[in-house]
């Protein structure tokens, strides 16, 4: 008999889902042992999210790891939608949120190697908005705002694509200055088009000096509107044309298609902590514009395609989708001593990291919460998804769940040390 017909078919969907229906793989498939990785000690992931998701802890989710370029677990655990009873694929498709951001900075270093912009070209060369950008002066309490200054300088594509612009989310703090910012990328972009968006932000005073201060904002949301500028092409458009084609990566965009949208995962209904509602952006439905900070929907398969080009110096295949110097310049830490670095402000998982050009970088092998080597890189999303690169252990994971509030930077670490702990 079938050991599988021995269980209840409502446990069904806590089960790794079965390989005859997945779809294709997105890398080479190889045993565990053959790059340096545990089958048994790789089983304690099956384990503990399969005790999660029995616990209401979450919906479900998709995990893949790929060593030395060999895709070595892929599996999809528990409910796409729970409310709905839906299980889980491989081929399900998640709101990204901030995992967005990697992707549009590629995007626009691809334009770098073109001449088509330089990395110290101010963003008002093509956004005349922040041609004049005030900063400003508040109170000891950040109550009021007193006056404003003028910038001491314009700010740079640089300092948009690592977040030293000035520029913040409303939604990150309780200041002044912050009443006046949309609360986020996906806020922004349910509210206002591309145009209204950055005359909104261009109106507005900035929170610090261009250059002096890393903080988390709308900067990468700047650079698509910058793409756009150049190309004359919606983001989205863009994208599909330069990296996301290219990489086959055939489920990640600015919207779910209608014949797809029964793949697209929810959140649990409630909070499983507070239980308080929560949902993901619904990207079913179009926004205004294609937000590069937080907007697109992607699959486990399609990232790891992603994630592995970058580890491949800006390779995948036959496709070379930025050189190798390219690579190793956005996956540098690009904040000097001059920067103070509220990064764990932002994310706790990445405190006490650097920012390359759209990702944080690891500086140094101790301190930060989460192990790893120094050079690897990462950017998550706060849907609850997740992926970071080690060049140095020829390592990629991705983690999609949608997971959203607090309870995402608990599986950050917990996949962390899943995965590492199975390398031998």
């Amino acid at each position: 008999m079938n050991l599988r017909s021995l269980v209840p078919a409502l446990l069904l969907p806590l089960f790794a889902m079965p390989a005859l229906a997945a779809p294709a793989d997105p890398l080479p498939r190889a045993k565990p042992e053959s790059v340096g990785f545990s089958s048994a000690r790789l089983a304690h992931i099956d384990e503990v999210l399969r005790a999660d998701i029995e616990a209401g802890r979450m919906p479900g989710a998709v995990v893949a790891i790929a060593r030395k370029g060999k895709l070595v677990y892929f599996k999809a655990f528990g409910y796409r939608d729970k409310a709905a009873n839906v299980p889980m694929t491989t081929d399900t498709i998640f709101a990204i949120a901030s995992m967005t951001k990697p992707m549009v900075t590629v995007g626009a270093l691809q334009l770098y190697e073109q001449g088509r912009v330089l990395i110290d070209d101010p963003v008002s060369k093509f956004l005349p908005q922040f041609a004049n950008m005030k900063v400003a002066r508040m109170d000891p309490a950040g109550k009021e705002i007193i006056d404003t200054v003028p910038a001491s300088r314009r700010i740079t594509i640089q300092d948009i694509m690592r977040h030293t612009s000035g520029i913040i989310y409303g939604g990150r703090g309780s200041t002044a200055v912050h009443k006046l910012y949309p609360d986020s990328s996906s806020s922004a972009a349910l509210e206002y088009t591309g145009p209204e968006f950055i005359d909104k932000l261009g109106s507005l005073p900035l929170m610090y000096q261009p250059g002096t201060v890393w903080d988390y904002g709308f900067s990468i949301d700047v650079l698509g509107q910058v793409v756009e500028s150049i190309t004359k092409e919606r983001l989205g458009q863009y994208l599909q044309q330069s990296l996301f084609q290219p990489l086959g990566m055939t489920d990640t965009g600015f919207m779910v298609p209608p014949a797809n949208a029964a793949r697209y995962a929810r959140a649990l209904p409630n909070d499983p902590d507070t239980g308080k509602p929560q949902s993901v952006l619904d990207l079913t439905k179009p926004t205004k514009f294609d937000c590069g900070g937080g907007c697109a929907v992607s699959t486990a398969s399609d990232y790891m395609r992603f994630a592995q080009m970058l580890l491949n110096h800006g390779k995948l295949g036959n496709k070379q989708i930025l050189s190798r110097k390219t690579v190793d310049f956005m996956t540098s830490n690009q904040l000097g001593p001059e920067v103070k670095n509220l990064i764990g402000a932002a994310d706790p998982t990445r405190a006490d990291y650097g920012f390359g050009l759209g990702m944080a970088v690891r500086t140094t092998p101790g301190i930060v919460r989460m192990m790893g080597s120094v050079g690897d890189y990462s950017w998550p999303g706060a849907s609850g998804t997740n992926w970071w690169a080690d060049p140095k252990e020829e390592l990629a994971v991705v983690f999609m769940a949608q997971t959203p509030g607090p309870m995402r930077w608990h599986y950050r670490q917990k996949i962390n040390a899943l995965v590492y702990q199975a390398l031998e």
